[in-house]
């Protein structure tokens, strides 16, 4: 049976450069991006692409690529960092394509196709991270600049891969579904997720898709200010714990400005 053609889009584009960047970068990275959008049968509706150049000496890689995607209603997003913007743009431009290669697998599964691995499909722990660096802020001076509210969506575990994932995050708070537990998905070493819950119940999340690990221990009940000085002790990357006073879970995490971010669940 013949499968419908794909029409080719050119979407609304938002673009915006920071930090004395040669003009034809903003293009290139247009370019780039709008070409993946060749093989994507869902209308796009908005294309968000951000370039960045840090001038702070002690950044590695100063050059920070982002795009952000409306995919029929669905997002999509990455974030790069690299040693140039052309290198930072090709980067972008991988990522984007396998975050999309995720949603259009996606959609197959929903009418009943049989979806295809990509011969070259990226697996989980088979890249490098070009992730941007933390803005190395010292402890002291850190703070808590930033607090997201929101109702948590109720998903599997296998749910809540797919939108880390498709989003690029590096972590994914959720209530899971079959147990009811306010719980935080992240990535592992060298492959696979791990899985923490306020109140861990293995037992009823089922057979997952993704390789998974679940700990054992509860999320510990702290404040928001117990967490952060965790974080400023220990240097980790997010907390998980669950508030003190609701006990509902709640993620206290490390933003690439070198302060601290929160997300809690709207009550």
């Amino acid at each position: 049976m013949a499968t419908d053609p794909v029409a080719s889009q050119t979407p609304e584009v938002e673009l915006e450069a920071q930090g004395d960047l040669p003009p034809e970068m903003a293009e290139l990275a247009r370019n780039k991006v709008l070409m993946l959008l060749d093989g994507i049968r869902e209308p796009v509706l908005h294309v968000r692409i951000r370039l960045t150049r840090m001038h702070n000496p002690a950044t590695e890689r100063p050059f920070i690529a982002q795009a952000d995607l409306d995919v029929n209603g669905r997002a999509a997003r990455a974030h790069v960092a690299a040693e140039s913007m052309s290198e930072a743009i090709d980067l972008l431009r991988d990522r984007l394509a396998r975050q999309l290669a995720r949603l259009r697998r996606h959609w197959e599964a929903q009418r009943g196709a049989l979806p295809k691995a990509d011969e070259h499909e990226w697996r989980h722990g088979s890249e490098p991270t070009h992730r941007p660096d933390y803005f190395p802020r010292p402890p002291e001076e850190r703070g808590i600049i930033q607090h997201k509210s929101f109702s948590l969506a109720r998903e599997s575990v296998d749910e809540a891969a797919f939108e880390m994932d498709t989003m690029d995050y590096g972590f994914h708070l959720f209530t899971e579904i079959n147990s009811g537990e306010d719980s935080v998905l992240y990535r592992t070493a060298p492959a696979g997720y791990r899985l923490a819950q306020v109140h861990p119940h293995p037992e009823q999340l089922g057979t997952t898709a993704v390789p998974l690990t679940v700990s054992p221990a509860p999320a510990p009940r702290m404040t928001s200010a117990t967490a952060k000085g965790r974080m400023d002790a220990l240097g980790q990357p997010f907390v998980f714990y669950a508030d003190e006073f609701t006990g509902r879970g709640n993620v206290l995490y490390h933003r690439y400005d070198g302060h601290y971010g929160l997300i809690t669940p709207a009550e």
